[in-house]
């Protein structure tokens, strides 16, 4: 699993140009791509959301547990683009939707257990993500 995570003042995500997730938080928040390869499961799923929850990134070296931050989750296959050869990306590293969204959805209900404001997108769907990147900030977690 591959967790790309931004610093972020908001962000939302519309499908069909309706907006179906959203964190406008008063300081910072997190946008969370996260990418499902073939070996993880649900073990690894916990383990980033608690990774994520607890990463200081944000203002004074604090973390979202710290402050409460707001999460949005979008689900990202293309966290696993394989560019070595050609022009063209493979998407073979992927998860195929059948595992990836389970486990996506695992990882989001491990943030919300650990306490955390958690918004999501709509898995497989084509999504319009709108966000303001505080910093700017972005990470790349993987266990």
């Amino acid at each position: 699993m591959r967790v790309l995570v931004q610093r972020v003042s908001s962000a939302r995500v519309t499908v069909d140009g309706e907006v179906v997730g959203e964190i406008a938080p008063l300081g910072q928040g997190l946008l969370a791509l996260v990418g499902v390869t073939h070996t993880d499961d649900i073990d690894i799923a916990v383990r980033m959301a608690e990774k994520l929850w607890r990463l200081r990134i944000l203002d004074d070296e604090r973390s979202a547990a710290d402050l409460d931050a707001p999460i949005l989750v979008i689900s990202q296959f293309t966290l696993y683009a394989d560019t070595a050869k050609g022009r063209r990306p493979s998407w073979n590293a992927a998860a195929p939707g059948a595992v990836a969204e389970p486990l996506v959805d695992s990882f989001s209900g491990a943030l919300r257990a650990l306490g955390a404001h958690v918004q999501t997108g709509v898995f497989g769907a084509d999504m319009a993500v709108e966000l303001v990147n505080d910093g700017p900030v972005t990470v790349l977690l993987e266990l």
